[in-house]
């Protein structure tokens, strides 16, 4: 059976089942719950410092309303700082490469925060679609472009992170079936093809936890824009 490229971007099943649930919960089971036993545990103390760095670095900007959106932003950025990693590992499946899953974890979370800032301050969030100082002529057109860009964040945030990751999986599957069909022809090539693809995954690796920030840190952007 002859195997593309692309077939690694294809969920796996088992008996006609999906395993993407699987590949998306299977991270969450990686954090130990903290209880008694476990508050001298050095993993657990590590977990709580990332937390609590993450949520300073999200919430820092944002005024009191925006501390409410702690806990939704926090854990999108452990889950997707997850799944890209573990998604590099061998015989996995990353369930970011997917648009589908993008979309729907930035279709409702855009979607939330424009809906609070036309709760909460109808005019300012509306007066956003027309910069002050506009002239006359040009507020039809200005008006249609500014709602153009705020309808595409959604999509600019979902292909972005697929984009980015499944060009890195692509890359990495490239150089490593050329290592691995120049090691008999011409062994001295192959090498300089492994250390390529060693330096390769650890920008892979950088570029899996940058996704991650910047997606939830736009999330947190427009919602600051919001509030």
């Amino acid at each position: 059976m002859n195997l593309s490229f692309f077939d690694q971007f294809t969920s796996p099943s088992f008996l006609g089942i999906p395993l993407i649930l699987l590949s998306m919960l299977f991270p969450a089971l990686l954090l130990p719950s903290p209880n008694n036993r476990w508050v001298t545990n050095r993993l657990s103390t590590l977990q709580s410092w990332c937390v609590s760095l993450i949520t300073k670095q999200l919430m820092t900007p944002m005024n009191k309303k925006g501390h409410k959106w702690a806990l939704i932003l926090t854990s999108l950025m452990i889950l997707l700082l997850l799944i890209n990693l573990l998604g590099l590992l061998p015989y996995t499946f990353t369930p970011t490469t997917q648009l589908s899953m993008n979309m729907a974890l930035a279709f409702p979370l855009w979607l939330a925060t424009l809906l609070t800032g036309l709760r909460n301050q109808p005019t300012i969030s509306l007066g956003h679609l027309l910069p002050e100082g506009t002239p006359t002529p040009l507020i039809p057109a200005l008006i249609l472009i500014e709602t153009t860009s705020l309808l595409i964040r959604p999509l600019a945030l979902g292909v972005r992170l697929t984009a980015n990751l499944t060009a890195g999986h692509l890359l990495i599957q490239l150089i490593s079936t050329a290592t691995s069909v120049l090691l008999p022809i011409m062994p001295t090539i192959s090498i300089l093809t492994a250390m390529i693809l060693l330096l390769l995954t650890i920008l892979e690796v950088a570029v899996a936890m940058i996704q991650a920030y910047v997606f939830v840190l736009l999330l947190s952007l427009y919602l600051q824009e919001n509030i």
